[in-house]
């Protein structure tokens, strides 16, 4: 494994583990594909650091169990804005 490769899967592996965050959150923030901090984490870190790894693979479950009320909530939310978005104008044009 290249040494940069080793280094960003020890940083990512850390991240998750202290911030809780979402792999999709890693990659945002390490500016890689959610595959790459996938792979990172669940094939890479493992052969690197075995305790750490448990650490982020239970956030990883964690994370995983909780998701569908994190897509109903952002779900909720864009229909919000939408009505929003096109109650507003409607509202400007009747002058309420």
């Amino acid at each position: 494994m290249k040494d940069h490769i080793w280094k960003r899967v020890l940083e990512v592996g850390l991240y998750i583990a202290e911030t809780k965050a979402t792999v999709r959150d890693a990659a945002r923030v390490f500016g890689v594909s959610k595959s790459t901090i996938h792979k990172d984490v669940t094939d890479r870190l493992p052969r690197i650091n075995e305790k750490l790894s448990e650490q982020v693979k239970q956030v990883l479950e964690f994370n995983k169990a909780e998701r569908h009320l994190r897509g109903g909530e952002a779900t909720r939310r864009k229909y919000a804005e939408r009505h929003r978005n096109t109650a507003a104008p409607a509202a400007r044009e009747r002058g309420t």
